[in-house]
This record gives C-alpha cells, sequence and structure tokens, in this order.
C-alpha cells in the first residue's frame, strides 16, 4: 500500500535515505508516491533536488513498429558491461477505454531488471500526449538522484505532434526502420528536428540504405546547425551496429559540454518545467476562486450569448483575482 503523506517527513525522508544508499524498493517506492500523490511529490521533489542533475538523460523516440524497445534493451546491456549504473522509463500507451496500460516495454526487458545495476519502470501516458508520461519528469529526477550514470526514457510511438522528449532529455534518438515510405514525409516537420541521432533500426531489411539516404537528405535542408545529427544503421535483434550508437551518444554529450548547450538545454528544459508548475497553480487559483458563486460559468453564458468576448472576461477575471 502506498503510503500517504501525513505531514511527517519522516517516512519518506528515510526512503530517500536509502534511494541513495543504492535500495532499488526505495526508488520504487518514491516513484510510485510521486505517481499517486501530487502533494507527496512536491515534498519529494524539494528533498532530492540538491541530488539531481549528474546523469546523462537519453530519449529514445520514433514511429510505433520501430524496435525501440529492441534497442534499448541492447543500448543499457552495452553500457552495465562498462560498468555503468543505468535507469529506464519506458512509458506505455494507455487505454482510454479501461484506464488501464499493457506495459509491454517492461515484459520484454524482464531479464534487465534483476541486475542491480539496472531500474526498469514502465509508466502508463494516462492520456498525456506528448509521447511521455505526465509524471515522467519527476520519475525522472528520482532516478537521477538515485546516481544512475544514464537514464533512458523510451517514449510512446511518436506522431509528428508528441515531441515532448526534447524537453526532458540531453540526448535523443530518433529511431528510424525501412519501408515506413510516406510516413517519413508525415512525421518529419515534427519529429525529424528534434533527432540529435538517428537509428535507422533493421538495417538488414530491403530499403534501409534508401531510409538513410531519406534522413541525410531531410537533415541537409537544414544546413546552418553547428552539428549535424549522425545517422548510424543497426540492428537491434542481432546485437549489430550498438556500439557505433553508444559511441554517438557520448560524443553528443561531449559536444554539449564543450559548445556550453548541456547547461542552455538543461536550463531551458527548468525554464519549462517551472512554467507548467506556475500554470498548473494559477488554474487552481483560478478554479478555486470562481466555482464558489459559479462565476465562470456565468462568463461561459455571457461569451456564448456574444455580449461579452473571452478576452475581456480574462481581463476582468485578473482583475479581480489580482494578488
Amino acid at each position: 500500500m502506498l503510503m500517504k503523506w501525513d505531514g511527517d517527513l519522516m517516512p519518506y525522508s528515510q526512503l530517500i535515505e536509502k534511494m541513495l544508499a543504492g535500495d532499488k524498493r526505495a526508488c520504487a517506492r518514491l516513484i510510485s508516491a510521486v505517481e499517486n500523490d501530487p502533494d507527496a511529490a512536491e515534498k519529494i521533489m524539494r528533498q532530492i533536488h540538491p541530488y539531481t542533475g549528474k546523469a546523462h538523460i537519453v530519449g529514445i523516440t520514433g514511429p510505433p513498429g520501430a524496435g525501440k524497445s529492441t534497442l534499448t534493451d541492447k543500448i543499457v546491456k552495452k553500457l552495465i558491461k562498462e560498468g555503468k549504473k543505468v535507469g529506464v522509463i519506458a512509458v506505455d500507451p494507455t487505454s482510454p477505454y479501461s484506464g488501464g496500460s499493457i506495459l509491454g516495454d517492461r515484459i520484454r526487458m524482464q531479464d534487465l531488471a534483476l541486475s542491480p545495476e539496472v531500474f526498469i519502470r514502465s509508466m502508463g501516458t494516462r492520456g498525456h500526449l506528448g509521447g511521455l508520461s505526465k509524471h515522467t519528469r519527476n520519475a525522472l529526477k528520482v532516478l537521477d538522484a538515485a546516481g544512475y550514470d544514464y537514464i533512458i526514457i523510451e517514449t510512446v510511438g511518436v506522431g509528428q505532434s508528441e515531441v515532448d522528449i526534447v524537453k526532458v532529455a540531453d540526448t535523443v534518438v530518433m529511431v528510424m526502420v525501412p519501408g515506413l515510405g510516406d510516413d517519413i514525409q508525415s512525421i518529419k516537420a515534427g519529429i525529424m528536428e528534434i533527432g540529435d541521432i538517428f537509428a535507422i533500426n533493421k538495417s538488414d531489411l530491403f530499403g534501409a540504405d534508401r531510409t538513410a539516404l531519406e534522413v541525410n537528405m531531410m537533415l541537409d535542408l537544414n544546413p546552418d546547425t553547428d552539428r549535424r545529427p549522425p545517422v548510424v544503421k543497426v540492428v537491434a535483434v542481432k546485437n549489430e551496429g550498438i556500439d557505433d550508437l553508444i559511441k554517438e551518444i557520448k560524443d553528443h554529450l561531449s559536444y554539449l559540454k564543450e559548445s556550453g548547450k548541456l547547461e542552455e538545454r538543461r536550463k531551458n528544459n527548468i525554464k519549462e518545467d517551472l512554467v507548467e508548475l506556475i500554470e498548473e497553480e494559477l488554474r487552481k487559483i483560478v478554479l478555486t476562486r470562481t466555482e464558489d458563486k459559479n462565476r465562470l460559468d456565468d462568463e461561459v453564458i455571457e461569451i456564448y450569448n456574444k455580449n461579452k468576448n473571452a478576452y475581456e472576461v480574462r481581463d476582468d477575471l485578473m482583475r479581480r483575482l489580482s494578488w
């Protein structure tokens, strides 16, 4: 049973101490807390903040069926052979009908879960758009504080608008596969720009060279960047090209550090996080201060009847709610 926050810091403080000492169960319980209890999440985030910011956060994203889970599995196995600690957050789609989630990525990586150097957590999107779970950021911070060298976030299969991974990751690996055809054209505007590395998975299939060529041609359309994203051909199921991909991931982090872009990217991500927290709090304030007199409902009727417009109602409410 999840411990509820009762005003006493001791239970979660003890869990945090155990997590910092390497206890995986404590880490799991803290992630459950930040997923399910907003009050606990805030207090836990306050306590672990000084311990965050050390992990290399890698996003694995791409269209459905690209083999992201298999690729993640192979990358993790290579990294732990190097003596690294690796955390994995695998985001799976949530059913809009039952609210349940298959969490298939965790099933595929069962053997990795037994390793003391690996922590795997599956999270349902719970209806949140963008390819990530709403609580991914907090879970990420828990794993970061726990001392994992790499944290890999595997998103759900993404489309043109699902690009939230760029807001949390240091390095984004875009996974493509042969045979997408026009699908590459349809998704390029949304996600081609966020890839730091492009991995052409299933490169033993017919059309792999053409897919790599198409990706390179699209990258040629944006020649103004100071670093051209590399295109790496891999066959995850055969463990081919994984070493090359990991080298590119490490090289990208070196580039970010040397160019100062790592600090810039992380500051931007913190800003996004901060703005989201402020928006959430402002929403609560507006709803709380207007619900007693049904003010919002009344104003909606005024707007519907064309007696007012949304902008003047907004300005009026802001004046009334001004602190």
